[in-house]
C-alpha cells in the first residue's frame, strides 16, 4: 500500500507543479491564491507532506483545473517519435493532394473531351 500512495503523492506534486508553473505563478502566488502557506506549496510539491480534500479543493481552484485532473499521470512522449510522425504525415498529406489533383485534372479532361 506504500507504495501506491507514494506513486499517488508523486503524481499530485508533480501536477501541481506543473499547472503552477503553466500559470507563471510563484509558490507564494499559487498558497495566498489557494489561502495557504508557501511553505506548504513546497512541502507538497517536494512529496513531503499530503493534502486535505479543502485543500485539494482550493488548489485546484486556484490553479482553474478540475480536481480530479491533479490525479492523473501525464504520458510522457518522445520527441524524436513526435516529429518522426509529423513529417510521416506530412509526406502522406502531401500525397494525397498530389493524387487528388491528379484525379480532378483526369476527370476535368474526360468531361472537356466529352464536350
Amino acid at each position: 500500500m506504500g507504495d501506491k500512495t507514494a506513486v499517488l503523492r508523486k503524481i499530485l506534486s508533480l501536477n501541481i507543479k506543473k499547472h503552477r508553473e503553466r500559470q507563471g505563478l510563484t509558490q507564494e502566488k499559487l498558497g495566498e491564491t489557494a489561502g495557504i502557506s508557501a511553505n506548504m506549496i513546497n512541502d507538497i510539491e517536494g512529496c513531503r507532506t499530503w493534502i486535505s480534500d479543502k485543500t485539494l479543493v482550493n488548489l485546484a481552484e486556484a490553479l482553474k483545473v478540475d480536481y480530479y485532473r491533479l490525479f492523473l499521470e501525464e504520458i510522457q512522449t518522445d520527441p524524436d517519435k513526435e516529429k518522426t510522425a509529423i513529417k510521416d504525415l506530412t509526406q502522406d498529406l502531401l500525397k494525397i493532394r498530389k493524387d487528388l489533383e491528379t484525379s480532378f485534372d483526369t476527370a476535368l479532361k474526360t468531361i472537356n473531351a466529352e464536350q
